[in-house]
């Protein structure tokens, strides 16, 4: 089966040009055709044009893709419409092709207590290294593919368990910075696998008995009853949701039929540090913001938060956010899911 693609292109040579450009192309392949022959059509088109002949990743309307997907496969998600860009723009030094070192220099953080296999392994998760959605935020984040290896390695019962733990942890943006998510077209979880990284970092670092003996006689003081929130001339006014991982489909339905605008925007679906708000509150506000920014720039006056807890962490330091992201005045008035269906709910 034919598709015909209208392609918009990343240019830019560091050598020549002082800022990246694109370039519109048109072109019929094969549903089978690869993204390596695609841009093969497009050097041929355009011989300014560069990509990397070996690690062959990018992004793809804003997923990381390898080189041996198959057209047929793209369009069935993306549609015909694709923007072309380097998997890490600012490392670019000429089209798609970058500057890679920083994924051998993570690769060294554990390259003293790898095998040959660890290492051959590590070299298979090129792809998902630039997929990391923490990069950014962080550039100098030693990215998760190093994570997921250290991980295979604790559990497969390597003797260096403690070296290692310190390697990717006492690094400038290690571990505790992880919220695991990434852009890969061909998703890999191992949420899980970060997630018992951490526990066993947490055990290390475990509070004295006589601190966990303290914590749990202490008194705990019951927190105040949740008011129920409401938004004034909320028919009158444009509403996005922020749904993370939730369903999203069935809450703009509900917008749809009470008459109301309903408001899309990119970052609806990622997270927004929530995970990460007691190791790193600098990080945990600058994704915060970014989906707050996200939201309000893509015309939103209200945000249904779907997650309580993240509602509560937007509320409680919204000014430490927005100076964080340096943007006074994010005008939006948020709400949680539950209390935005009982008013609607009323009308």
């Amino acid at each position: 089966m034919l598709q015909k693609l209208d392609i918009k292109a990343f240019f830019f040579n560091a050598k020549t040009d002082y800022l990246p450009y694109y370039k519109l192309f048109t072109f019929t392949l094969e549903s089978e055709a690869t993204v390596l022959e695609l841009l093969a059509r497009i050097h041929e088109a355009n011989e300014n044009f560069a990509y990397p002949q070996t690690n062959l990743v990018l992004k793809i309307n804003g997923w990381v893709v390898e080189g041996t997907q198959t057209i047929g496969s793209i369009t069935q998600r993306l549609g015909t419409s694709w923007q072309v860009d380097p998997v890490s723009s600012y490392r670019t030094n000429h089209g798609l092709c970058i500057n890679d070192a920083d994924f051998m220099h993570s690769f060294a953080l554990l390259a003293p207590y790898a095998s040959e296999e660890d290492a051959a392994y590590y070299e298979s998760l090129y792809a998902l290294h630039y997929a990391s959605r923490t990069e950014m935020f962080a550039r100098e984040y030693i990215g998760d593919a190093v994570l997921v290896l250290a991980h295979r390695m604790i559990t497969g019962g390597s003797e260096h368990k403690d070296a290692i733990l310190k390697a990717i942890t006492s690094a400038d943006s290690g571990l505790l910075d992880c919220e695991y998510e990434n852009g890969l077209f061909e998703a890999q979880d191992h949420s899980k696998a970060i997630a018992e990284l951490k526990a066993i970092v947490q055990e290390e670092v475990a509070p004295s008995l006589c601190t966990r003996l303290m914590q749990r006689f202490c008194k705990k003081e019951t927190p105040p009853k949740r008011e129920v929130q409401t938004i004034k001339n909320l028919a009158e006014k444009q509403v996005a949701h922020y749904y993370a991982h939730a369903s999203h489909d069935a809450m703009h339905a509900r917008i749809r039929e009470k008459g109301m605008k309903g408001i899309h925007f990119a970052s609806a679906n990622k997270l927004c540090g929530l995970g990460i708000l007691k190791d790193n509150k600098v990080l945990a506000f600058k994704k915060a913001g970014h989906i707050l920014l996200d939201a309000f720039d893509s015309g939103a006056e209200v945000l249904i938060v779907e997650d309580l807890n993240a509602l509560e962490m937007f509320q409680k330091h919204f000014a430490a956010i927005e100076k964080t992201v340096g943007r006074e005045m994010i005008g939006l008035e948020l709400i949680w899911t539950e209390d935005f269906m009982a008013q609607i709910s009323k009308s």
